[in-house]
C-alpha cells in the first residue's frame, strides 16, 4: 500500500510561486505513476499534472506553462512547481498515484490533501 503526504501548500497572491511536495513510501515499481490533482469549492476534482508511462508528463490546458510536476526518486518525493499563480488556481492539492495505465479519475493511492490559496 502506497502512502504519500503531501506538504508546501499556503497562501500567496497572484503572480506568486508554490512548490508543492508528496512524500512517497516507495516509489514501486515503474508500472505505478504519479500526479497532482486539485478540488476547488462547488467543483469536481481534477487533474492538474501527472507523470505517464515512459516519464512522459501531461498538464491540464489551464496550468502549462505555469506548472511542472518533477520527481526525485532518490528522495521519493513528487513536486508540483507552481507559478505565476491566479486566484483561479485556488484548491485543495492532492497527488496520487497508481498503475500507469489507469484513468487518472481511478487512481487509488491519495495523500490527505494541502491547501493553496492565491489572492
Amino acid at each position: 500500500h502506497v502512502q504519500l503526504v503531501e506538504s508546501g501548500g499556503g497562501s500567496v497572491q497572484t503572480g506568486g510561486s508554490l512548490r508543492l511536495s508528496c512524500r512517497v513510501s516507495e516509489f514501486t515499481s515503474s508500472s505505478y505513476c504519479m500526479g497532482w490533482f486539485r478540488q476547488a469549492p462547488g467543483n469536481e476534482r481534477e487533474v492538474v499534472a501527472r507523470f505517464h508511462s515512459y516519464g512522459s508528463m501531461g498538464y491540464a490546458d489551464s496550468v502549462k506553462g505555469r506548472f511542472t510536476i518533477s520527481k526525485d526518486n532518490a528522495k521519493n518525493i513528487l513536486y508540483l512547481h507552481m507559478n505565476s499563480l491566479k486566484p483561479e488556481d485556488t484548491a485543495m492539492y492532492y497527488c496520487a498515484a497508481d498503475y500507469c495505465w489507469m484513468d487518472s479519475k481511478n487512481f487509488r493511492n491519495w495523500g490527505q490533501w494541502t491547501q493553496v490559496t492565491v489572492s
